[in-house]
């Protein structure tokens, strides 16, 4: 009876509850955003530079760890606080998992959502209909990307990244940044579905390695509740890592979502009515059936 009334309580969630994660990190990418848009726009200079490198409030200075890697193998000469501040990030990203960045920070992120979320409403078809590249593909990408900057002396991606690009155009009304981000809609609307960031974006593939060790986790912990109606499976941009941890206890393995292409964006949490997935610090590794009594 009691778990009756508890599940019938739970299908009766508002329309915050279903999407409180969503507007969380909408928030986030908009406040990262403005940080950077504030000086240019209104010479409130809180953050200078860009999410390549950065000065935040004057005093820390942030670098992406993999603009400093490229800039390493193109011989190029960084500063000490350039250095650290690749440091910091990377040590961040690896506690929480190196992939939350896709989900929480990249500006083109709401772009491949919003064509995710057009291409459903118009059923529109893959030009590649079912076929689709290796998802390993976007390591290939990056191995390519940190050979070229090692051959060419310069820091390669940066010329042609969609981010930095974006950023360029918010700032400096270059057209070819908006082109970018055009080139990456339409590929993901029409071509392949979620095709840029899981199949192609490099710099979700070095965060994806750099964060494997992440303390940070989306966990089935609720799994026996699970009803099979794949909601988790539909909104999920890499929903190949829902499945060992949803349905693995058969197998001994762990609720806790462990791939490394988990994006931590916790739309599994948001459209689950029966309240499966949470997220986890230092989640159980150890294999167990994951129901709610066992791990409370």
């Amino acid at each position: 009876m009691q778990r009756d009334a508890e599940t019938a309580a739970t299908r009766q969630r508002s329309m915050w509850q279903r999407n409180r994660w969503l507007l969380a990190r909408r928030a986030s990418q908009l406040t990262v955003l403005a940080l950077f848009l504030m000086g240019p726009w209104a010479g409130v200079w809180l953050t200078r530079g860009s999410l390549a490198s950065s000065e935040l409030f004057g005093v820390l200075r942030l670098t992406d760890p993999l603009v400093a890697l490229q800039a390493l193998l193109a011989h190029h000469v960084l500063e000490g606080s350039a250095m650290g501040g690749a440091v910091i990030v990377a040590v961040l990203y690896t506690a929480f998992g190196g992939r939350s960045y896709c989900a929480w920070v990249c500006p083109i992120n709401p772009v491949t959502d919003f064509a995710a979320w057009l291409r459903v409403k118009l059923r529109l078809p893959s030009l590649l209909r079912h076929a689709t590249p290796d998802r390993r593909l976007r390591y290939a990408v990056l191995v390519v990307a940190l050979l070229l900057s090692a051959l060419l002396g310069s820091v390669v991606w940066e010329t042609v990244n969609p981010i930095t690009l974006l950023q360029r155009a918010l700032v400096f009304g270059l057209a070819g940044g908006y082109g970018a981000v055009l080139v990456v809609f339409v590929f993901d609307l029409l071509v392949i579905p979620r095709g840029w960031c899981g199949h192609l974006c490099p710099v979700g593939a070095f965060y994806g390695v750099l964060g494997r060790g992440a303390l940070m986790h989306v966990s089935a912990v609720n799994r026996d509740r699970c009803t099979a109606c794949g909601d988790c499976f539909r909104v999920c941009p890499e929903p190949h890592v829902i499945a060992p941890a949803l349905y693995g206890a058969p197998h001994g393995r762990s609720p806790a979502i462990a791939s490394a292409d988990c994006i931590r964006c916790a739309r599994c949490i948001d459209v689950c009515d029966e309240l499966v997935f949470r997220i986890e610090l230092l989640p159980r590794r150890q294999a167990y059936p994951g129901s709610r009594q066992e791990t409370t």
